[in-house]
């Protein structure tokens, strides 16, 4: 048999050594900058930082505070609706309800049709796990062995189109808005394509391939909170139905927070609203399907214009002007130290 023992040095010889080799690499003498850290540098880099923070903070503020936005709350307006969508075996029935308001000036621009909701937790661990990518992206996947349980599959075994909490639970309150002109009403063009990103449609979702989506989705079944099938989400476009459906795209971006809003429709600028939507009395026509009653919930309409920095949340640029108050306050303080600094040493030097 070998000896184990082999590979250890005899005696009197010398035990190789594991330091480094003597180069300039490996003992990390290379030639590198290294800053000099003065008193005159480091205090115009934080005060430099915070009137940089403070003036984009400034313009951000003053950009979030341009936008237009007027928000319609119709929870309670809607009561009646809502009650009736309390009862499941109404899930059938259709309600309508209508909010009137006012718009006292113009709202000038690209106009945005937003739905919120209010005390509607997406961030939990399950819930955002409760979906099928593969499915999504059109592909004949065992969807059992994915994460969309209890929504996988109906009682007979027929799999769901789409699966999981998150398609299940999609906002599908209808919502339109018309404009009181003249003794008129002219209902208000809406764009319901568009809203979703390209890699959306080209990357994240995709249709199963076949001649028609009807025979696309043959064996499945819709969500049970459903309506309608996957596949007549948009009866009036063939291109914005199925899995690449815009309403069911944006849904499927969970929020963080349990208050959130959505793109809905965008104002198409047309005829008497090329400009944007005039001052004068409007109303929404609510088909109302989605309760929030049992969740103490709150829905929402919002009616926006967007700047170059976005919509109107101030968030950012508040940041922007803590961030820069807290480095030129810094600042100072260094200023304060090292001058009580050198005064006491000039003191001693005196001495």
């Amino acid at each position: 048999m070998e000896n184990k023992t082999s590979f250890l040095p005899r005696e009197g010889e010398a035990q190789p050594s594991r330091c480094p080799d003597n180069s300039a690499f490996k003992q990390q003498r290379l030639p590198a900058w290294k800053p000099q850290l003065t008193i005159a540098s480091v205090l115009s880099s934080f005060f430099l930082i915070g009137a940089f923070c403070l003036t984009v903070g400034v313009c951000l503020v003053l950009s979030a505070n341009s936008v237009r936005e007027i928000q319609i709350d119709y929870s309670d307006k809607c009561s009646d609706c809502s009650k009736l969508r309390e009862n499941s075996s109404n899930w059938n029935k259709e309600c309508h309800c209508s909010v009137n308001f006012t718009l006292k000036e113009d709202i000038l621009g690209d106009v945005f049709m937003y739905y919120g909701l209010q005390n509607f937790y997406q961030n939990h661990r399950r819930y955002v796990m409760s979906r099928s990518d593969a499915q999504l992206l059109g592909r004949n996947v065992n969807i059992q062995r994915s994460y969309c349980a209890p929504f996988s599959t109906f009682r007979n075994g027929t799999p769901m189109a789409p699966c999981g909490a998150i398609a299940n639970s999609m906002f599908n309150d209808t919502i339109d808005l018309y404009y009181n002109h003249n003794s008129s009403v002219i209902q208000v063009p809406l764009l319901k394509t568009g809203n979703s990103w390209w890699t959306d449609k080209n990357v994240k979702f995709r249709n199963p391939n076949s001649y028609n989506l009807s025979s696309a989705f043959a064996g499945t079944a819709r969500p049970p909170y459903w309506q309608k099938p996957v596949y007549q989400l948009d009866e009036e476009d063939e291109r914005n139905n199925g899995y690449v459906n815009d309403d069911f795209i944006i849904w499927m971006r969970v929020s963080a927070f349990a208050t959130f809003r959505n793109l809905y429709r965008r104002v198409r600028r047309v005829r008497h609203f090329a400009e944007g939507l005039p001052a004068g009395n409007y109303s929404f026509h609510i088909a109302y399907n989605f309760p929030v009653t049992r969740f103490k919930g709150r829905k929402h309409v919002i009616l926006s214009t967007v700047v170059w920095s976005g919509g109107s949340n101030p968030f950012l640029g508040i940041a922007y002007l803590v961030c820069g108050t807290a480095a030129i306050l810094t600042g100072f303080v260094i200023t304060g130290i090292h001058l009580k600094l050198r005064k006491k040493k000039t003191y001693f030097q005196k001495q």
